[in-house]
């Protein structure tokens, strides 16, 4: 049919979920199923060829479309940012694995916030033109969808995704076979079906393990995401990062880099290992040494437990032949790459410890959670400092583009311009504050109207299949008011959350909400993992509450949050609840979405919020300090949380002008979209990866690449070097002398058979007030008499701080090695 390549073009690239321009086309194939699933490729599979011929044949549809795919062929030939900013730059690949990537409702093989993030920074990449190539899993099932049955109690559904009705396509060899890889497992060996999934300019592939080849067993294995037990776990965590890495061989392709979104793809590390020890016929410690450079493992970990964990006698199972077979080393060298304590063969095999260990950078997600990440990363770094253990961190952002509604979209295109998210957004903050506050407070009571709309109709249908009676599920069509303030809470039910925070004192929520002069009304929505039964009960906690009669009109809760009720929730609340006992919320992103649509926060000072907070873009709950799971502190934060609401929030919106506009609140609301959306963006995010680790990362292993793996050798000889003598390395006189306001430090150190330049030798005091520890490196002044190698290494600091505050520390040193990372010995004088 002429005209259909284009269309299914069209409809096969996920750009369509962000840029809407073809949203018309998909509706007027069939309007209904376009907005029950927002699935392109779905209407192009379903709609009848009699109906495609007749609108194909209409000379407007046929322009509509033929513009489209201009637009589309040159947005992908256009030079973006990156070819603009880097046009030098040796980079040309970066493959990112994650277990999970959240990129549209209509590709649902995402649980939550790591696949959030991996998705809006695929679609980032895409925006900015980064060389980025996904590598994941299909789900046959995804994560579970969510259903409260008549008790309030959740259950959980595993409705079959039909790869024909996905946007995905077979990935195809040049003689058009399907692109199949064989792992072995024990027994029998796993088929791999690879998927192409076109995000704008960058592919995503994903590998899943349903193939009629395999052992019955094996078919299943990437049914479910984060189902199963460790077995399981295990055997999806080799297949994305072994078959991941083989696959892209496979392909032809190279990446510089490798991004390992959490721990779940550190097996990325042996492969691309393995891979080169074949081409360059180096033993696998010198083929970990030269490909490291190019790895960057991101953990979202904010406690020790959250970590995949595996059996020594499992990963022998899997692992054992493979290792001995393929890697050359031993069973027990490979499970030392997984351990604190290499020498304890009961401790299990930590995948964040394979990452970090194979990888030459790390970090966490906010800045809080890198300094959380340092804490947990501390027992694979003995006697170093904390603030020294190699985690730095890069705060999320969210793909603005993606959440905004329609009308928010407007508006910044009518302050900022269209293409305000391709570039450095360096102006938006000015730009956007030249926004009325009428134009504003516009935008704020249509959104607001909008998920109101969308909730009532949402939660009728939500009622009637739980088995409410036709009146009850008519009922709820005329609640809410779509002008009183709008509170939502959403997120996975988890007891570190504290989604039940604001039923503390039930009686005075309800007296909030229900104020006749100045009501509130709360929007809830989350699930509950199905293991987690404590989150489960959390939920019915909720749903006990909000079926009682004086509750009724003022709460509601929406079942199976998925991306496309996040999409309307962040677009029309007016605040959004965030209550996670800090530290333990890594940084989370939903509370970024709102604020490209006008709508505030209100959360603890936790994760990306204690880097955004400041009272003039909306309100914060705690102290910015730890309290453990303290009864008494939840209590505290409780009524905090209601004052706050009670004194500030409430009356804010409520107090109006004589333009009926609450001057406070929009003024509040300008400054939240001026300050924060810039910053929390993807397109942030994105290029500080791109110039703070990608580039960076590229040039580093290409020279250790370079001649076969020449310089991680001699990287290597140097580490076995340094870890023969340093048990050697001695301390001599230490002299102190104040003058001046100055310290003059001097300390002889007999270096063994180490030289000058192998070792750094600083300086060292504990930091003040939860500050970094004091550092500066001390000079070579001259030999010591009498030492075959030794030298007197001196410094002065000012006398501000007493002299028995300092004490001098050695460590290893070597151009373009990671220092603690790559070799982790230290020596203190005491």
């Amino acid at each position: 049919m002429e005209g259909y390549e284009s269309l299914a073009a069209l409809a096969l690239d996920l750009r369509w979920s962000w840029n809407h321009a073809t949203d018309q086309v998909w509706r007027q194939l069939d309007p209904v199923l376009w907005d029950l699933t927002h699935n392109a490729w779905a209407v192009l599979q379903t709609v009848s060829r009699d109906k495609l011929r007749r609108i194909s044949a209409e000379p407007a549809f046929r322009k509509q479309v033929s513009d489209l795919a201009r637009d589309r062929r040159e947005a992908a030939q256009a030079p973006a940012w990156f070819q603009q900013a880097h046009p030098r730059s040796a980079l040309s690949c970066v493959a990112y694995f994650s277990m999970e990537f959240m990129l549209s409702e209509a590709l649902p093989i995402y649980a939550g916030g790591l696949g959030n993030v991996a998705g809006d920074q695929l679609k980032a990449a895409s925006d900015l033109g980064v060389p980025v190539i996904g590598v994941g899993l299909l789900y046959s099932q995804g994560y579970f969808r969510q259903v409260i049955d008549k008790d309030g109690a959740q259950e959980a559904l595993f409705p079959y995704n039909d790869p024909g009705q996905l946007p995905i396509a077979p990935l195809r060899q040049p003689n058009g076979e399907w692109l199949r890889l064989e792992i072995a497992l024990p027994g029998y060996s796993v088929w791999l079906r690879a998927w192409q999934v076109q995000v704008g300019r960058v592919k995503l592939y994903l590998l899943d393990s349903n193939d009629a080849a395999n052992y019955p067993a094996h078919r299943g294995i990437t049914n479910e995401l984060y189902g199963g037990g460790p077995e399981l776990r295990l055997k999806q965590e080799l297949l994305l990062g072994i078959g991941g890495w083989r696959l892209l061989r496979a392909l032809g392709v190279q990446p510089q880099v490798c991004h390992l979104n959490e721990g779940h793809a550190a097996f990325a590390v042996l492969e691309r290992a393995r891979s080169f020890m074949e081409e360059a016929s180096q033993p696998f410690e010198v083929a970990l040494a030269a490909t490291r450079a190019g790895n960057l493992f991101t953990t979202h970990t904010a406690v020790a437990a959250g970590f995949d964990r595996f059996s020594p006698v499992l990963i022998e199972q899997y692992l054992g032949a493979y290792a001995q077979d393929k890697l050359g080393i031993p069973l027990r060298d490979l499970l030392a790459l997984g351990r604190a304590n290499p020498n304890d063969p009961s401790e299990p095999f930590n995948m964040a410890y394979l990452a970090m260990r194979g990888s030459a950078a790390v970090n966490g997600v906010s800045r809080l959670h890198g300094k959380v990440s340092r804490q947990l990363f501390e027992p694979l770094f003995a006697r170093w400092p904390q603030d020294d253990v190699p985690v730095g961190s890069v705060t999320n952002g969210v793909h603005m583009p993606t959440w905004d509604s329609a009308a928010a979209d407007d508006l910044w295109t009518q302050h900022c311009g269209k293409d305000r998210w391709l570039g450095t957004a360096e102006s938006l903050e000015r730009d956007i504050r030249r926004a009325s506050d009428a134009s504003l407070w516009q935008l704020r009571n249509a959104a607001r109207a909008a998920l109101i709309e969308y909730a009532r109709d949402r939660l009728s249908k939500q009622l009637a299949a739980s088995g409410a009676s036709p009146e009850a599920a008519d009922a709820v069509k005329h609640l809410f008011d779509p002008h009183a303030l709008t509170l939502g809470f959403a997120r996975r039910f988890a007891t570190y959350k504290r989604p039940n925070l604001l039923l503390h004192d039930r009686a005075r929520l309800l007296r909030l909400l229900s104020d006749p002069q100045r009501p509130v009304q709360l929007i809830i929505a989350g699930k509950a993992h199905p293991a987690d039964q404590d989150g489960q009960a959390l939920i019915q906690e909720w749903i006990r509450f909000i079926r009682q009669a004086m509750v009724r009109p003022h709460v509601i809760f929406l079942s199976d949050y998925d991306m496309l009720l996040t999409e309307h929730l962040v677009q029309g609340v007016d605040v959004w609840i965030n209550t996670p006992r800090r530290p333990w919320e890594a940084c989370g992103t939903s509370g970024m979405k709102v604020l490209v649509n006008g709508g505030l926060n209100l959360s603890e000072l936790d994760g990306w919020w204690a880097e955004a907070y400041t009272p003039e873009v909306g309100w914060a709950v705690g102290d910015g300090r730890e309290h453990g799971d303290d009864p008494a502190w939840d209590a505290a934060e409780a009524e905090a949380l209601y004052g706050l609401l009670e004194r500030e929030v409430i009356p804010e919106f409520y107090t109006r002008d004589s333009a009926e506009i609450p001057a406070a609140w929009v003024a509040r609301v300008r400054e939240s979209m001026a300050q924060l959306t810039p910053r929390f963006s993807t397109n942030r995010t994105v290029r500080e990866y791109v110039e703070q680790h990608y580039l960076p990362a590229a040039a580093a292993y290409e020279q250790r690449a370079a001649n076969r793996g020449a310089l991680g050798r001699k990287i290597v000889d140097w580490q076995h070097k340094v870890d023969r003598h340093w048990e050697a390395l001695r301390f001599t006189a230490f002299r102190v002398n104040t003058e001046a306001g100055r310290h003059l430090f001097e300390i002889g150190i007999l270096l063994n058979d180490l030289e000058p330049d192998e070792v750094r030798v600083e300086l060292y005091a504990d930091g003040l007030d939860g500050n970094a520890g004091a550092r500066q490196e001390m000079k070579w002044a001259r030999a010591l008499p009498g030492a075959a190698r030794g030298g007197l290494y001196h410094t002065t600091a000012a006398a501000t701080r007493p002299a028995g505050d300092y004490t001098v520390r050695v460590t290893p040193e070597r151009a373009g090695v990671a220092v603690p990372l790559e070799c982790a010995r230290i020596l203190w004088q005491r």
